[in-house]
């Protein structure tokens, strides 16, 4: 379907920092004017959104389609999973490691943009990709080393790409492995026990601490944990430019389904890092998202059958990770987060789609609705309620995590670049409309505070002065047996001033307070 002309009238527009009554008009992909009483021409197509709220489309930051992984195919393509993505109200996903462009470009149906790790610079000048994903984790197939990292981290610094960081202690997850199996466990439940919290928070922090040297800013993914969320959060509060993403199962979900006694239900729940068992860390880090520790919120969609998870069923290190959710996050983040006073609905566009925009460089013509930016818009209905179940899901897999969840929040129109796409439930984009969005480095919402970072904390070295030589002949190119103090030195001996005479002084005995001689 071409672009047409759009009058969404009479609803709520709301941006991260704001929110107005007003009209939208949208034009030629391109959203033309914004306020009360537009002037516009006539054919266009009206929409009626009072009572409800514009949102700008959501951005997932973290996709993955097309693609194998553990030995199983995923079971979403580019044409099926960007499908799911707009009628759950997003018009943008950020897909990783995926080996052709070609495959995506036959099947998107709304924007994207690709991770990759091989051949940085040459797929930042010439492809339009700049973000890279690193991992800590998965030892034998994709964990790099510290020194690794460090020299990732700064070819990223060097142009001007994101760092996406994947914490895990790669090493001590591989030994507790073996040590959970060794000790018969081999259920689903081996994944809670064999990465606990500590693995990831103490990577995190390494993770920051290699970053910080390599002067690069760090953008986390996966946050899973409380302790991991403190560590951004105290990091955050010493100037480090830290940026991080949890999932919505994170925020929504606990470990306690590892250990649900229907293998299957359980085996569908597994994801790296996992769910945590702490009944309490789900609302923590949607209290983490709400109060800007926690950036962005992402689906880490990678569906799998439960067939493929059998490849696991005596082993839990061979059941492949991943979840389906790009077709549930919004409303699912509405309904545990804005509906809880987690969040205001500013907070929810910022972490589902603001501040994605801002730190991989779409903003503002992608995560806002301003004259001039794309037409990514969503017709929101904060009232109406949807519950989710995997009979009724576009996106692939044969599980729903929030299977019977009753969430309020559902997308009623969702436009991509001027396109109507989603209306009451029905999807009518073609195959293959959707567009690869090159995207462009050095970020100011990374990268400003980083540059200004570097020129305050320059590090200068010493300079140590030879036998015989004084610091005189710095300033004027001369030496001099003249003793002076310099800079980095300190003497109790002679001083420059010792060639004035010194003044006679004397000592005057008096009260506290001084002597009084006043005549009262």
């Amino acid at each position: 379907m071409g672009s047409m002309r759009i009058l969404i009238k009479g609803g709520k527009v709301v941006n991260d920092d704001f929110t107005q009554e007003a009209d939208v008009y949208i034009e030629n992909g391109i959203i033309q004017q914004v306020g009360k009483e537009l002037m516009i021409p006539g054919g266009a197509k009206v929409i009626d959104a009072s009572g409800k709220l514009v949102l700008p489309g959501g951005i997932d930051t973290s996709v993955h389609l097309q693609e194998s992984f553990m030995n199983a195919a995923i079971q979403d393509d580019f044409y099926s999973g960007t499908k799911a993505a707009l009628m759950g109200g997003t018009t943008m996903v950020l897909a990783l490691v995926l080996p052709d462009r070609a495959l995506a470009d036959a099947k998107a149906c709304c924007d994207y943009a690709l991770h990759v790790h091989n051949e940085m610079e040459t797929l930042v000048r010439e492809h339009g990709v700049n973000s890279f994903q690193m991992y800590m984790a998965y030892k034998d197939m994709m964990m790099l080393k510290d020194s690794e990292l460090y020299q990732v981290l700064q070819t990223c610094k060097d142009i001007g790409a994101i760092a996406r960081v994947h914490a895990e202690n790669g090493e001590l997850v591989a030994e507790s492995q073996k040590e959970a199996l060794d000790l018969g466990i081999s259920g689903p439940e081996g994944i809670e026990i064999s990465r606990p919290e500590e693995l990831e928070s103490e990577a995190t922090h390494r993770a920051v601490t290699i970053a910080n040297r390599a002067r690069c800013p760090i953008y986390l993914v996966n946050v899973s944990s409380a302790s991991a969320g403190d560590m951004i959060a105290a990091a955050k509060m010493q100037g480090k430019v830290v940026h991080a993403e949890t999932t919505v199962a994170h925020a929504v979900l606990n470990g306690s389904q590892y250990y649900h006694q229907d293998w299957a239900h359980a085996a569908a729940h597994v994801i790296a890092p996992p769910l945590r068992i702490d009944p309490d860390t789900p609302a923590y880090l949607m209290g983490l998202l709400g109060n800007d520790t926690l950036s962005v919120v992402a689906s880490e969609h990678r569906p799998f059958g439960t067939k493929q998870r059998a490849l696991g069923k005596d082993d839990f290190t061979k059941i492949p990770h991943g979840v389906a959710g790009v077709q549930d996050r919004m409303s699912v983040i509405w309904e545990r987060g804005v509906v809880t006073g987690k969040m205001d609905e500013n907070r929810f566009v910022a972490v589902t789609s603001s501040n994605a925009a801002k730190i991989y460089n779409l903003y503002p013509r992608k995560g806002r609705i301003i004259p001039g930016a794309d037409a990514d818009v969503v017709v929101w209905d904060p009232d109406a309620t949807r519950t989710i179940s995997v009979s009724t899901q576009v996106q692939g897999g044969d599980f729903n995590l929030y299977e019977g969840m009753r969430c309020h929040g559902v997308p009623l129109v969702t436009i991509s670049r001027g396109r109507l796409v989603c209306e009451n439930g029905v999807f009518m984009c073609a195959e293959g409309s959707g567009k690869f969005y090159p995207q462009r480095t050095f970020p100011d919402f990374l990268y400003k505070k980083m540059v200004q970072r570097e020129k305050v904390c320059l590090n200068i070295g010493v300079v140590f002065l030879s036998k015989g030589f004084t610091g005189n002949s710095l300033v004027s190119g001369k030496d001099t047996n003249a003793p002076l103090r310099y800079v980095f030195l300190f003497d109790l001996g002679s001083q420059v001033d010792d060639h004035i005479p010194k003044r006679s002084s004397a000592r005057i005995l008096a009260p506290p307070g001084g002597r009084s001689s006043g005549i009262w």
